[in-house]
């Protein structure tokens, strides 16, 4: 349902990722890791079809995300870094605003804007702009904006950023409850949430994958360590 071919980003003299491939099938959550830097956030915007890679080619549920940009971006539901949304917009509007943009009509509009709401806890803002709204809440409106098409494919760049203990166990809860039909590519710098959320880890450090392994594996090389020291170690070794 997704895949990298080879996928590689250059800014002049500065590789950004380089020969990134893998895949991701249905049910599987990718957790995608790696140091400030690294190459998570350049390789989700090709995935998403907002960079063009330098070189190499990804693909969402077979649809080419630069030859059929259209066909990819409709099977994806994307959540990017900071989640941009309209501020001067109420929850409400801009839900409208994405469920227009999806094609979303009729019976499955309202089922699924009722949904998202409703799972995510928008109901107390419903009638909020977005931009008097908290951090925490302005990640929960920018996932339920990710899912309200219910996609086959879901990136989230840090989809728990900004909530709080109980808010980021929901969100978990509720990835892993769509994750049995989805593929899922998600970063995220909390190993408690690797050992919640993901069935696989992938690690980038300068632009290159250094591990593709299971969550038990990833998080035994050194029990008890904080994320920065595995990345080093394995970065260090790498080199």
């Amino acid at each position: 349902m997704i895949r990298t071919e080879h996928l590689t980003k250059r800014y002049d003299s500065l590789t950004a990722v380089e020969d990134v491939s893998f895949e991701v099938g249905p049910g599987e959550v990718l957790g995608f890791l790696g140091p400030n830097g690294a190459g998570k956030t350049t390789t989700m915007r090709m995935l998403a079809g907002f960079i063009v890679p330098t070189s190499g080619r990804a693909s969402i549920c077979g649809h080419d995300v630069e030859s059929e940009p259209l066909a990819a971006k409709a099977a994806l539901g994307y959540l990017p870094e900071g989640a941009p949304l309209y501020g001067e917009m109420t929850v409400r509007q801009f839900l409208a605003f994405v469920a227009d943009l999806r094609s979303l009509e009729g019976e499955r509009r309202r089922t699924r804007l009722a949904h998202v709401i409703e799972h995510l806890q928008l109901q107390s803002v419903l009638e909020q702009t977005i931009e008097t709204l908290s951090k925490g809440f302005r990640r929960r409106v920018g996932l339920a904006q990710a899912i309200v098409h219910d996609p086959p494919v879901l990136i989230l760049d840090e989809p728990t950023d900004g909530l709080d203990p109980n808010q980021k166990n929901e969100v978990r809860v509720l990835i892993k409850s769509m994750a049995v039909e989805k593929a899922v590519i998600l970063s995220t710098h909390i190993l408690e949430e690797v050992e919640a959320i993901c069935t696989r880890l992938i690690v980038i450090s300068r632009g290159r994958i250094v591990a593709d392994e299971s969550p038990s594996k990833f998080l035994s090389r050194q029990p008890g360590a904080r994320m920065d020291e595995i990345f080093r170690n394995l970065t260090s070794s790498d080199s």
